[in-house]
């Protein structure tokens, strides 16, 4: 399958929607698990700004790549970030669309910082 790298050098990314885990199954409750490694799959949604457009999209994280607190509105660095074209055909009708996965969704706020005293 194809993948495209990503360039979010120039990006600002924010945390949207917190990580939820990625279902696989709706009927079922099957959670995504990463073909490779057997890691469970998270969803984080982020908002992607470049060039004055923003746009949210959903990438998929493996559970170890989650990391820092993910509140929205946090910004954040993806590393690893690709685009992978796909189609399907369900029920008659062709469906096509873009899904990005990442292999780390990292934040970019300093947890160690302490608060300054007034």
């Amino acid at each position: 399958m194809r993948q495209i790298p990503v360039e979010t050098s120039g990006a600002t990314v924010m945390v949207a929607q917190p990580p939820q885990k990625k279902v696989a199954n709706r009927q079922t409750g099957q959670l995504a698990v990463d073909r490779d490694s057997g890691e469970t799959l998270w969803t984080v949604d982020v908002v992607f700004i470049m060039n004055g457009s923003a746009e949210v999209i959903s990438v998929a994280v493996p559970e170890p790549g989650i990391s820092g607190e993910l509140a929205m509105g946090t910004p954040v660095a993806l590393t690893g970030l690709i685009a992978r074209p796909w189609e399907n055909e369900f029920n008659g009708q062709k469906r096509h669309g873009i899904a990005f996965r990442a292999v780390a969704v990292t934040s970019l706020v300093d947890t160690t910082a302490k608060p300054k005293a007034a």
